[in-house]
């Protein structure tokens, strides 16, 4: 009788590993992958647990630690849901749309979208000293004076950094973040 009951049970707890094999793998293959730009507002979100800004800007920003988008916003939802209930700096973390640099008081990161493109060098021009870190997809934009630039490699989101840009605004990146990067340039103008 005991051999039988243990038989049962070697069987049954095969099959309960079997089915727990199949449904994780099944579940796992159901979820989409994420869109590129569910992938940049990850980014932008843990950009800032590597970026230490100076401490006054720190002591004069409000409650929040805002992440800003300039320009129209790509991201639909996914922002706003990557960023429900978290917080950096024990501050909450809030997502800003804005339509001009000079609404950018209150930004810790400030997402630029390609479309300001031709508003660019202004825009930096108007953000030079401030220590906001500026981020963008738009086409050589840690060239032209940006500080974070999203590139893609290989259908990969990835980022290069423009180190005189940081500085200039008083901002230090972690050597881990430098050392993920897919570059790490200097150029000295702002928007050129």
């Amino acid at each position: 009788m005991g051999d039988v009951l243990r038989g049962r049970l070697v069987r049954f707890t095969l099959r309960a590993i079997a089915c727990a094999f199949f449904c994780s793998t099944v579940l796992l293959a159901q979820q989409p992958k994420p869109s590129e730009y569910q992938v940049k507002a990850a980014y932008l979100y843990n950009f800032a647990k590597f970026v230490k800004w100076p401490v006054a800007t720190t002591l004069d920003r409000n409650g929040s630690f805002s992440i800003c988008v300039l320009g129209p916003d790509p991201f639909g939802g996914a922002l706003d849901a990557l960023l429900v209930g978290e917080s950096l700096d024990n501050k909450p973390v809030v997502v800003k749309r804005i339509s001009k640099p000079q609404s950018t008081a209150d930004c810790r990161i400030l997402f630029i979208n390609s479309a300001e493109q031709s508003h660019l060098k202004e825009i930096l021009t108007a953000l030079d000293q401030e220590s906001i870190l500026t981020v963008s997809d738009m086409p050589d934009f840690s060239e032209r004076g940006g500080m974070i630039q999203f590139v893609l490699e290989g259908g990969r989101v990835r980022f290069a950094v423009n180190l005189t840009s940081t500085e200039r605004a008083r901002l230090t990146l972690s050597s881990e973040l430098l050392k993920v990067a897919t570059a790490v340039k200097r150029n000295a103008s702002p928007g050129d």
